[in-house]
């Protein structure tokens, strides 16, 4: 989304022989073992067996790449297929005026998930590069002050969220007849921007430490527990009240509190390197250098994702004028089109923390070999993908709209022209992931904003009115092909391997020991 904490994880029915940080010093604890299975469910201890035994800074590149990016994309998997599951049961349970409430609702949290995005991905980076320094004193000081921002202002977001939750909806125009439920769904939302942000955090601390794995095995903790919740909240169960569409976000609250508990336990447990011990609260007070460096790094990559969303925006507004039809087969290929992106950001943000550990441990000819592994593993998995579309292209369409509709011949059309082209948009994913570890983070959104804004979008409105509807599906290889031919030129000639996250020099490394740095997961005996 390698290695999770400094312990060594045997199969399930060995003891766990735990390793810990003490006075920046490591030792064995003689004696000290227990099962993992005792406090955890069994696929955690299971799976713990298959983490490699190398750090992000050694090994072999291509086989660290693909165990660190397939736990990101299948996250990314779940998540979507949390969200389609949800709507399902709210569209089919509650009507389409709940359905409509939960997307509208929806938008908004997108916007905070973008801002909160950005700055867990500086603290991502920073975290990286302060292990591949191997000073620990850097990394626990950008995790306490990273942990007391994100509490701080989530708890702030909640409550001018809930507060404000009916003027939010009204401002978006909701229909009056969702506008309450809307609100209902939303205030309960907020109540749970607290655990959604730090469960975030935590996960994207992991990656930057070089997790993948165990973000994903608490993120499927999650989504499981938010599907099993969601129907006995909204109908209602025995002693449990029925709810309707409050009840969906109150499972999902509930999911996220339970899994943030259980994460949180399963790292003191195994006794993580990076968590704050008893006499480390001095760490959770603000660093000046490392705030900074989150809001001016932070911002623009959180800003990144909403460039792309009011892009797609300007874009189904112009879609919207060729009818009802050309709609729904542009929604029905933007369902798989988000699938097929998924590689692509998955790649990104793994080649993101491995580039970042390697600029701090100053290993720069791997950082470029990552860059290159993971521009070859986005053509791999996004081509097998764009394969798949157009050997199945009416079929998987079908999922989403009537085999006999006018619309699915027309979304038919508008996959053979834009699909193959993800797989450029991708490769400035990866590069961006690449370039931004070192702290070069506003050319990045300033590429993606002139492939968007300045190509994609002009061409579309500017040729609409000769080429019809296809002026748009055109405008995507477009954007692509400029995105990606921009990303590589400030790869290749940009003064990106001089940007710094820090505006000041960081104070000497208390160094990692080897023992204690994420570098073995599967050690036999």
């Amino acid at each position: 989304m390698e290695k999770s904490a400094a312990i060594v994880l045997l199969p399930s029915s060995a003891p766990v022989c735990s390793h810990w940080m003490t006075d920046n010093r490591h030792y064995r604890k003689p004696g000290y073992c227990v099962s993992i299975a005792a406090i955890l469910p069994r696929y955690i201890a299971m799976s713990s067996m298959q983490r490699p035994s190398h750090a992000l800074t050694e090994g072999a590149i291509g086989k660290t790449l693909a165990l660190f990016s397939l736990p990101i994309l299948a996250g990314n998997v779940l998540q979507s297929l949390n969200g389609s599951v949800n709507a399902i049961w709210v569209g089919h349970g509650l009507g389409e005026a709940a359905l409509a409430a939960t997307s509208n609702a929806n938008t908004i949290l997108f916007f905070l998930i973008g801002t909160m995005f950005g700055v867990g991905m500086a603290a991502n980076i920073l975290v990286g590069q302060s292990i591949g320094a191997k000073n620990l004193d850097q990394a626990k000081r950008t995790v306490g002050t990273s942990l007391t921002f994100f509490l701080v202002m989530s708890l702030l977001l909640a409550v001018l969220g809930f507060v404000f939750s009916d003027r939010l909806m009204a401002w978006m125009h909701m229909p009056a007849d969702a506008l309450p439920l809307a609100v209902a769904y939303l205030r309960v939302i907020f109540l749970g921007i607290p655990f959604m942000y730090l469960l975030a955090f935590v996960s994207m601390t992991l990656r930057g430490a070089g997790d993948a794995r165990t973000p994903f095995l608490f993120l499927l903790l999650c989504v499981v527990l938010d599907i099993t919740l969601n129907p006995l909240f909204i109908f209602g169960l025995g002693p449990v009240p029925r709810m309707g569409i409050a009840g969906s976000a109150v499972a999902t609250l509930i999911a996220q509190i339970i899994t943030l508990a259980a994460l949180i336990a399963y790292l003191y447990h195994s006794k993580h390197f990076l968590r704050l011990q008893r006499g480390e609260a001095h760490y959770l007070r603000i660093d000046p250098v490392i705030l900074r460096s989150l809001f001016t790094k932070g911002i623009p990559m959180g800003l990144q994702m909403i460039v792309m969303s009011l892009s797609m925006i300007a874009m189904i507004s112009l879609v919207n004028s060729f009818g009802a039809h050309t709609t729904a087969a542009y929604g029905a290929c933007f369902q798989l089109w988000n699938y097929i992106q998924m590689p692509g950001f998955a790649v990104g943000m793994a080649v993101s923390s491995m580039a970042a550990q390697n600029v701090g441990a100053g290993k720069w000819d791997r950082v470029h070999r990552v860059a290159m592994t993971g521009v070859a593993f986005n053509f791999l998995l996004t081509g097998v993908l764009v394969l798949t579309i157009y050997l199945f292209n009416r079929g998987a369409l079908g999922l989403f709209l009537p085999t006999d509709s006018d619309a699915i011949v027309i979304a038919q059309h508008i996959n053979a022209i834009v699909v193959w082209s993800f797989m450029f948009f991708g490769v400035s994913f990866v590069l961006a992931g690449v370039v931004r570890s070192t702290g070069a983070v506003i050319p990045p959104l300033i590429i993606l904003f002139v492939a968007l804004w300045l190509v994609r979008i002009p061409f579309a409105y500017a040729l609409v009115s000769r080429w019809q509807a296809d002026a748009i599906w055109w405008s995507f290889p477009l954007g692509s092909l400029v995105s990606m031919s921009l990303s590589i030129a400030y790869y290749r000639y940009g003064n990106w391997r001089s940007a710094h996250m820090l505006a000041t020099a960081a104070p000497p490394p208390v160094p990692i020991p080897a023992a204690a740095a994420p570098v073995a997961d599967a050690e036999a005996g």
